[in-house]
């Protein structure tokens, strides 16, 4: 496996949520493109490493189906509960 040599980008939030949960699953890429396929979400690899890697926005459509091929809540997706 090819590990990032570059530090995190700030095109989004959930990036490295999607990578530790994904690998706490023991879930690879691929298989991960392939869930996101049964949610009505169909990107590349190339756009999966790119978010994973918080250099691309994700779409508030995107989060969802994320987060269901995860079989995660948005709050836990989005870095934990958020404070009042």
């Amino acid at each position: 496996m090819k590990h990032r040599k570059d530090p995190p980008g700030d095109k989004n939030i959930i990036g490295t949520q999607v990578v530790a949960i994904r690998k706490a699953k023991r879930m690879k890429q691929k298989d991960f493109l392939a869930r996101l396929q049964t949610f009505g979400l169909d990107i590349s690899p190339t756009s999966l490493s790119r978010l994973e890697g918080q250099y691309r926005l994700v779409q508030d459509y995107e989060v969802v189906a994320i987060a269901k091929a995860l079989d995660v809540s948005f709050e836990e997706l989005l870095g934990g509960e958020t404070e009042e």
